[in-house]
């Protein structure tokens, strides 16, 4: 063991890992502007209050969470919160409406304030509110002169967050095994997922038509107006890449700097995203075994890769006939291939994987535990985020496929000979059964004349994976390509000193990276 980590960190070191996680499938199962917001007249927080429309009256912040679910220990006295009223259905404009939360941190300085700068962090279904709060310190350069402000999109958290059903339920979805392995072991994970699709048609039937990406692109060009902008600002990783390029799409004019890191390739269907997001962590497992076996010190998952990798298989097939007790839970192959899968997101989190796994070994799961229910987003009480929920009604929302039972074991079947580890019938398995009809609106992308956007690939990023950065180039028209060669999903967050370079040159000072820019990992 090179580096000991305690289940005490698990958390700190996520926090960092899992701030842009999405993108896709669960691996177990995507000019200047100034002025301030126009005031509204009703006091808001996070938690929204009635307020006209179109205005966000600025606030405290009073119900932040850190990633395991606790309150910060001090609250943050320089962010604000506030609520923005969007309509339910842009359809009928005048019906219903959503109260969007949105968060600040106001520029520093020194240097002129250039406007506000808008993050969608990933998922779908990550709150932006509690990951700007968490994150704002690593964008620090940026906050010199820009406003940062980020917000939890419909159907997300405060923002009418989707919700199937109550603890039990999510605690069955999120720890089924990832494969059956017979007919009566699928039969029961047909029934859990259709179970988990059900319960959130009865618990959150009203905002479920009316989520997805086309519409959240339209919530944020609001979001624009109500912060005084002309032009929208965005940062966007992982699936904040989809949502900056629908809005690039659906509003080219009004693009202002934009950046996004860690994209998806939005043209894909479930079976190529499926597969190739396998490929990725499937490499990014590789390459975290070969970096063990050759540190310092013994690795703790084998003495060599052939070793290890068999170490692993083999404590995964046990764990399906008998799942090691953490506390009054018991860690399933399921949860453990999540957790597995949630370290390999960040370098820096190898170690913990390491230290997971060797435990685990010896019958201790509580840190492979612990990053599943990181990722999962189930607090310490029990309860869960409403990123597993809404990362379903999202995705579904945003692709009119509809896989048969014999599609879904055709995706399976190729996805495991690609990696046994990470191998499923992926995102589809939830979708063939959703309630709710979907769109391919949000597939089709093409901002050809709008100002650069700055698309940024990661080489050894396992949940979006290179391939797919010069294919979103290619299709927005207006895309400018820049290849980071490191590991880990998100090119800014691994605080690369060229990748960050290059962003904040071009945010900061609108340069615009030449083409074919290439960034090698510090």
């Amino acid at each position: 063991m090179r580096r000991i980590l305690t289940a005490a960190t698990v958390t700190a070191v996520l926090s960092t890992a899992l701030a842009a996680c999405g993108g896709g499938a669960a691996p177990s199962g995507y000019g200047a502007a100034g002025g301030p917001s126009t005031p509204g007249s009703v006091q808001s927080s996070a938690q929204g209050s009635v307020q006209p429309s179109g205005t966000i009256d600025w606030g405290p912040c009073t119900d932040i969470e850190r990633p395991d679910g606790q309150a910060p220990a001090k609250p943050d006295p320089n962010l604000q919160c506030g609520t923005l009223k969007v309509p339910l259905d842009y359809a009928k404009p005048a019906g219903g409406t959503v109260d969007m939360a949105v968060i600040r941190a106001k520029a520093t300085g020194p240097g002129e304030r250039i406007g506000s700068l808008v993050f969608n962090f990933g998922g779908p279904g990550g709150s932006g509110v509690d990951t700007l709060a968490q994150a704002v310190k690593v964008f620090g350069t940026l906050r010199a002169r820009y406003d940062l402000v980020s917000f939890d999109p419909r159907g997300v958290e405060r923002s009418d967050g989707v919700r199937c059903g109550g603890n039990r339920i999510m605690d069955r979805f999120t720890s089924m095994n990832s494969v059956a392995t017979s007919p009566a072991e699928q039969a029961e994970m047909d029934k859990i997922i259709k179970e988990f699709a059900d319960a959130c048609q009865r618990t959150s039937g009203k905002v479920l038509p009316h989520v997805g990406t086309v519409n959240a692109a339209r919530d944020m060009d609001r979001l624009r107006e109500a912060l005084g902008d002309n032009r929208l600002n965005y940062f966007g990783i992982s699936y904040g890449t989809q949502l900056g390029a629908v809005y690039a799409t659906e509003f080219t004019e009004n693009v202002g700097r934009f950046v996004l890191d860690a994209p998806l390739d939005p043209s894909v269907t479930l079976a190529q995203r499926t597969l190739v997001q396998t490929s990725g962590f499937q490499n990014a497992y590789e390459s975290f075994l070969k970096d063990c076996v050759k540190g310092p010190g013994e690795c703790a998952v084998g003495a060599d890769v052939t070793i290890a990798n068999k170490n692993v298989d083999t404590f995964l097939a046990d764990l399906r006939d008998k799942p090691l007790q953490v506390g009054d839970r018991k860690l399933t192959q399921g949860l453990a291939g999540t957790g597995i899968a949630a370290a390999l997101y960040s370098k820096l989190s190898w170690p913990l994987l390491e230290q997971a796994l060797g435990q685990g070994f010896t019958g201790d799961g509580r840190i492979l535990m612990a990053l599943a229910d990181s990722y999962n987003g189930r607090k310490p009480d029990g309860s869960y985020s409403t990123l597993m929920s809404s990362f379903p009604a999202i995705s579904c929302a945003d692709t009119a496929e509809r896989p048969t039972p014999q599609e879904l074991a055709k995706i399976e079947k190729a996805a495991l000979k690609i990696s046994p580890l990470f191998g499923s019938a992926g995102l589809g398995t939830i979708c063939r059964v959703w309630p709710v009809a979907g769109s391919d609106a949000a597939r089709k992308v093409n901002a050809t004349g709008s100002a650069p956007i700055v698309v940024v690939g990661g080489t050894g990023d396992p949940a979006t994976p290179y391939e797919w950065a010069p294919r979103m180039t290619a299709e927005l028209g207006s895309g400018v390509l820049v290849t980071y060669k490191g590991e880990g999903h998100g090119a800014y967050l691994s605080g690369d000193t060229c990748v960050k370079k290059v962003v904040d040159g071009y945010l900061l000072d609108g340069k615009t990276p030449p083409k074919d820019t290439t960034c090698p990992a510090s």
